[in-house]
């Protein structure tokens, strides 16, 4: 099979088979589904039955919690007991840096959760992806990578992209790109005009940590030959340039950042350096570089009970 086709399966595999098991339980808040729960994530949430409950189809966040606020507050509480009691790997990660829980990106935002637990619920999460490439004279298109630092808190010492980042609360999606660029790589705000927006990409991947139906934002800048990147943040233990066809290599290996994948995978298929010519199986590629989230969650327990569903699919008289 093709390598290719492997990394994009490898990226989706959440998408690929999880979806058909039936083992996880849609997420619901105020009737809405927002994410998908693990078995082994409900078993702790069965310990919190005045802010969680547990049907035989779903578990719903109480309903009472009748605002942003008040649901924040209470599922933070949940998350910070979970938390001090080493329940989940991926809360060793807390960063008191919080993402928007919401159906899809344009939905209202209905609470906000640290951005290490929205994966233990399968919660939409957004970021931006920038990738810096200079056009060389005789390597032709060369693209920048980064050597994640050794403490990070997640794939730490993996090869990522020039720049990468999160859509924290508050902060937009042009703001991000700006911030986190001039952070992870010290990209001057003056070539940071030649940035151009390139769509995006969507992939449901499932590690130890959780679930990530991720959407990221692209972008992508044409660099100076001598532009070298620094970071600044500390983030970041060193920048790489290479040349595309090792590019490809780079991001199907053992040590790259498998979420970031996506990101080198669609710029490498819009500027043709992988092509139908080079790439059989590309079309089927390039539907995993773009998976349907947005209409992914569509368990609308309010929309059931006006209609008189029970939660066996039988008709009820509505009253």
């Amino acid at each position: 099979m093709s390598k290719l086709l492997l990394l994009a399966k490898k990226f989706n595999c959440f998408y690929l088979k999880g979806l058909a098991t039936g083992e996880c339980k849609p997420f619901i808040v105020e009737g809405i589904q927002v994410g998908l729960i693990r078995p082994d994530v409900l078993q702790q949430l069965l310990n919190f039955p005045e802010v969680f409950s547990v049907t035989s189809e779903y578990v719903e966040l109480n309903p009472a919690f009748r605002n942003y606020e008040e649901r924040t507050i209470k599922v933070d509480e949940v998350l910070r007991k979970l938390h001090s009691d080493q329940k989940f790997v991926t809360l060793k990660g807390w960063r008191n840096e919080c993402y928007e829980v919401k159906r899809h990106f344009s939905s209202s935002s209905l609470l906000q959760m640290d951005r290490c637990a929205t994966c233990l619920f399968g919660i939409m999460n957004y970021g931006v992806d920038i990738t810096g490439y200079v056009k060389h004279p005789t390597l032709g298109i060369c693209i920048w990578f980064q050597k994640r630092a050794a403490d990070k808190q997640t794939w730490p010492g993996y090869w990522d992209n020039m720049v990468g980042g999160g859509l924290s609360v508050g902060h937009g999606i042009l703001e991000t790109a700006l911030k986190e660029s001039q952070e992870e790589a010290s990209v001057s705000r003056e070539l940071m005009k030649n940035l151009v927006s390139a769509g995006s990409v969507s992939f449901f991947y499932e590690s130890q940590r959780g679930l990530f139906p991720n959407t990221v934002f692209v972008f992508e800048i044409e660099l100076p030959l001598d532009f070298k990147p620094i970071n600044s943040d500390g983030e970041v233990d060193e920048f790489e340039l290479l040349p595309a066809a090792d590019a490809i290599d780079r991001i199907c290996s053992s040590n790259f950042k498998t979420t970031s994948a996506p990101v080198v995978l669609d710029f490498l298929i819009r500027h043709g350096i992988i092509n139908i010519e080079n790439e059989k199986e590309l079309l089927r590629i390039i539907e995993l570089l773009h998976v349907p989230l947005q209409t992914l969650y569509n368990n609308d327990i309010t929309k059931k009970l006006s209609l008189g569903i029970k939660e066996n699919g039988e008709s009820q008289p509505v009253e």
